[in-house]
């Protein structure tokens, strides 16, 4: 579906138009086209194709879709696939956004995702000095939208694991929940790490070296956008090990909690085993064993046993067993 088509020149939006007029602007000094689409049919694309004369196999990858992120060149024109996350019911929930940028255009196509790109649009459009830049300012403005956008789902998750913690050492959380929680923290990551790690290479290429020709103005801007990756690629590190350790402490409280319980458990049955003991010897039928005639011999052997389970108790509450 076409969200918007506008025509710019010299930094300065200059109005809505049709898309069967794209090629009257396209074909201007200093003016460019800032096509978006919201999942696009294959004769959209195609439409697109035509106009901006796009590489038949960079379509057919925003055609289908589900694509590593990476950024490839066709002649004059740059092709990025970016990742977009949203947090969905819990879960984390993944779009993905195709950039087409040439020296007279730029094209977005996103899917699967409700975030739009309207504020960046917007943003460009405040900053004419920028925009005069052309189509690799969008460019830019585009990725680093979708880039800030990675840094609330982090924190999200960083603060998921907070809970957690807190929730182990509070012990208000079955150890098998904590673990499940835990994983699923460690798949909310990857899914992060995923669109993350492949964009800091595809990024490193609009910097410095040999840089595609939109974007030979606005290489800082994407070095800061690199930095930003890098960054946020080093905090999910640091992040994946903060969980792992979170499962080793969870386990180990949990065989703690286990030890103290076979701990109890050996305790009273020694206790039980002493009294047994007693209660057997005493319980053997021999006509002539030393106690049976005793007139006190009943309440004495109670006397003991009692004494032996007290004394028991008290040995085992001071070890820390009971």
């Amino acid at each position: 579906m076409l969200v918007n088509c506008i025509a710019y020149q010299d930094g300065r939006k200059l109005a809505e138009i049709p898309v069967s007029d794209i090629h009257n602007y396209v074909s201007r000094p200093d003016c460019f086209v800032w096509v978006a689409l919201r999942d696009a049919t294959p004769e959209e694309l195609e439409s697109m194709r035509i106009e901006f004369s796009l590489h038949e196999l960079a379509v057919e990858d925003a055609r289908h879709g589900h694509q590593r992120p990476k950024v490839e060149e066709y002649g004059d024109t740059v092709f990025a696939v970016i990742q977009m996350i949203e947090a969905k019911d819990g879960d984390l929930a993944l779009g993905e956004v195709n950039i087409f940028a040439g020296p007279n255009f730029v094209l977005s196509a996103r899917r699967d995702t409700t975030q739009g790109f309207l504020a960046v649009r917007e943003r460009c459009e405040r900053e004419p000095h920028l925009l005069r830049h052309g189509s690799g300012f969008v460019l830019y403005a585009l990725i680093d939208s979708v880039v800030d956008r990675y840094f609330p789902v982090f924190d999200s998750i960083e603060t998921e694991l907070e809970t957690i913690e807190s929730d182990i050492f509070a012990k208000r959380v079955p150890a098998r929940e904590t673990i499940e929680r835990l994983y699923g923290l460690k798949r909310k990551m990857l899914t992060v790490r995923h669109a993350v790690s492949p964009l800091i290479e595809a990024v490193g290429k609009l910097h410095g070296g040999r840089v595609p020709a939109v974007c030979l103005q606005t290489q800082d801007y994407f070095r800061d956008v690199y930095d930003h990756l890098l960054r946020l690629n080093a905090s999910i590190d640091d992040l994946r090990d903060t969980v792992g350790a979170a499962m080793q402490v969870s386990l180990s409280i949990s065989t703690i909690e286990e030890t103290e319980v076979t701990k109890r458990l050996a305790a009273g049955g020694g206790i039980f085993a002493a009294v047994t003991a007693f209660v057997g010897i005493w319980g053997m039928n021999f006509k002539y064993m030393p106690e049976l005639a005793w007139e006190f011999g009943y309440p004495a052997a109670l006397t003991f046993i009692v004494f032996i389970c007290v004394f028991l108790y008290w040995r085992f509450r001071k070890s820390g067993w009971l």
